[in-house]
């Protein structure tokens, strides 16, 4: 018997032509409230004992030049011997994609355990993002954050101090469709009970 949903054939139908890219229009803004729109979905994640640890900010025009400077910074001051090569790309980067989103895991005071749950919520968050940016025929591409806490940064956004980025996802108009990679067949395993 054979399952059929609406709704379902039309999620799985975005999840499979989400793709990460960062070839994008760099001079086509974004709107904000379009911006908005796809950022608040980042908080619909599911997380643990509705802590909400998700921190978003939003970097657009001259802002994305700020945001390098900040990283850099943060990545001079928190890693022994980084190249300097690292630190000049840190700086010029985010000015590859019109909007630049930042979501971040803030800290939990009262239980140092729960963080790991709470990073959990924020990269399920970060994937209703781009699903959100695929609905809306966007691009976007998930770049992992330096390794570092970015006090700095995290200071400037208005973060809570201590937070751990998760993701900086470009967002940017594509020039054409995103044109679909393979994918490996799910590999899943089932179990079931024994037959009586």
């Amino acid at each position: 018997m054979q399952f059929s949903s609406p709704d379902l054939d039309a999620f799985e139908e975005l999840t499979a032509r989400r793709r990460s890219s960062l070839v994008c229009d760099r001079d086509r803004e974004v709107p904000r409230r379009l911006l908005e729109r796809v950022c608040s979905l980042v908080f619909a994640a599911p997380n643990h004992k509705r802590t909400t640890p998700w921190q978003v900010a939003v970097f657009t025009g001259a802002a994305r030049a700020t945001l390098g400077e900040l990283l850099a910074a943060d990545l001079v001051a928190e890693v022994a011997d980084i190249a300097p090569a690292k630190v000049d790309k840190t700086r010029v980067k985010y000015g590859r994609a019109p909007a630049i989103v930042v979501a971040g895991c803030r800290p939990d005071p009262d239980d140092p355990h729960r963080h790991r749950e709470d990073l959990f919520a924020v990269a399920a968050g970060v994937e209703n993002l781009l699903l959100g940016v695929a609905s809306a025929g966007l691009t976007a591409l998930w770049s992992s954050p330096p390794v570092v806490v970015p006090s700095r940064f995290n200071d400037h956004a208005g973060f809570v101090p201590g937070t751990e980025l998760v993701a900086l996802v470009y967002i940017g108009w594509p020039p054409s469709p995103p044109v679909p990679s393979p994918r490996a067949d799910p590999d899943i395993h089932w179990f079931a009970d024994p037959p009586a």
